[in-house]
């Protein structure tokens, strides 16, 4: 991840929102990979999910209460392992 683009983010979100404030994060996932994003957050955070037309890929959507911009930031980077992820 560009550091430029993660200090501009995090005064982005530092700017919106009023910690700890509850944060929507959306990821699209090829179908396979999905498993492996799922365990990547915790069971009490609200999911909705949906399947590409054709079933390659997967839309999750997740909210959570976030204590900080910076928590945010760091699940951002933690799912950027995952091969073919997009972060919306």
């Amino acid at each position: 991840m560009n550091p430029q683009w993660l200090t501009s983010f995090q005064e982005k979100l530092n700017k919106f929102y009023a910690w700890p404030s509850l944060y929507t994060f959306k990821f699209i996932v090829p179908a396979e990979k999905q498993d492996e994003l799922r365990r990547l957050f915790p069971l009490h955070t609200t999911a909705t999910e949906k399947a590409s037309q054709q079933g390659k890929y997967v839309s999750l959507t997740y909210q959570m209460m976030m204590p900080s911009g910076e928590s945010v930031i760091e699940v951002y980077k933690k799912v950027s392992v995952i091969e073919g992820i997009v972060a919306l």
